[in-house]
């Protein structure tokens, strides 16, 4: 008897699990939908130097070397931002190259670059890459000590600043380039 109660309330179970069709519709927030995973990239020594050399073309370069632990580096980052809203649509290309630890570019660096809505403007350069060799081919003043430096070319014109800079400084320098 207990024998054919079990193979009934299972019969049923199975019968009952068959005969309900669910439909599952997911349909995507509005948060999901604008959410686009963005990917960073790591470049080698010999791309950045590509990067760095001058264009002869009207477009100015702004390349910005940071790493998310450096404090007056994401003091500075906000301007940056700022001023790539307002030139947007000029002839003005940002460029942020990450000198974290590898360790952290999956973790840190894609979270920084997610919240600040910078993950395509952020190139991944290994720091252990850089020798003395590298600086004096791509920089008149820097040596790498210390960071954040921003290189700010058009054509043959070319600023380096070593050090942080304020709302004020980054409006100034993109001015003398826009004239």
């Amino acid at each position: 008897m207990r024998k054919i109660l079990v193979t009934l309330a299972l019969t049923a179970l199975v019968i009952s699990c068959n005969d309900k069709k669910t439909e599952t519709v997911t349909t995507p927030s509005s948060s999901d939908s604008t959410k686009v995973e963005q990917t960073l990239k790591e470049v080698s020594k010999d791309k950045l130097s590509q990067l760095l050399k001058a264009k002869e073309n009207d477009t100015i370069y702004v390349t910005n070397f940071f790493a998310t632990w450096c404090g007056p580096c994401m003091m500075e980052i906000p301007h940056f931002k700022e001023k790539m809203k307002e030139l947007d649509g000029k002839p003005v290309k940002f460029t942020f190259v990450s000198i974290d630890d590898k360790k952290d570019w999956d973790t840190e660096v894609k979270k920084f670059g997610e919240e600040q809505q910078l993950s395509k403007h952020i190139l991944l350069f290994d720091g252990q890459q850089f020798d003395d060799a590298f600086f004096s081919q791509n920089f008149k003043v820097w040596q790498g000590q210390g960071i954040p430096f921003t290189l700010v070319r058009k054509g043959n014109k070319t600023e380096e600043i070593e050090g942080s800079m304020s709302k004020e400084d980054l409006d100034q320098l993109l001015a003398e380039f826009l004239k």
